[in-house]
């Protein structure tokens, strides 16, 4: 048998259902859309339409705010997969593993505010990490396996600065 010989079972893959194509072929005219209207059309998205009635999502009352200004964006790693890549040799577990070891070994995608250490997985390599964040899980598998877990002190924002500002002005008004 060769690459080229390989072939998939007969009726494994489906081809899609090419519309408009003439009266024979089942799908021709309206294409399956039916006769005119908002769904007939091209382009019309009718999702949460209800027939001009207030639809539900603006019924309901909306509370809370959650500002993604100030959203932290980390890249999530589980163990079990740096186990993997350790095994594979993508990873030097003697070496401090940080966020471009991670990057480099292709685990940790994305994350502009660092990497955050999660606890899935079985972890056996003794390896130090420096990370951004780690859960409880992730740090108790690392110190069992005989690693360390280091994490940096994260500095405070401008906004977190101006607002522990704020706080402290309120308060040496109030104790005037």
């Amino acid at each position: 048998m060769k690459l080229n010989e390989i072939s998939d079972n007969d009726g494994a893959r489906k081809g899609r259902m090419r519309v408009g194509r003439g009266i024979g072929s089942g799908k021709g005219k309206t294409a399956g859309r039916g006769q005119k209207g908002a769904k007939a059309r091209s382009g019309v998205s009718v999702a949460g339409f209800e027939g001009g009635q207030m639809p539900l999502h603006m019924r309901i009352p909306k509370r809370g705010f959650s500002n993604r200004q100030f959203a932290k964006d980390y890249a999530e790693v589980n163990l079990g997969l740096i186990q993997k890549a350790i095994d594979a040799g993508k990873i030097d577990a003697s070496a401090v593993i940080d966020h471009a070891v991670l990057k480099a070994a292709g685990l940790a995608r994305g994350g502009s505010d660092g990497v955050r250490l999660l606890g899935k997985g079985e972890f056996t390599a003794k390896a130090s990490f420096q990370v951004t964040g780690v859960s409880a899980g992730a740090r108790t598998a690392v110190e069992n396996a005989g690693g360390s877990v280091e994490v940096p002190e994260v500095q405070p924002s401008e906004h977190e600065k101006k607002t522990a500002r704020r706080e402290v002005n309120r308060e040496a008004k109030a104790a005037r």
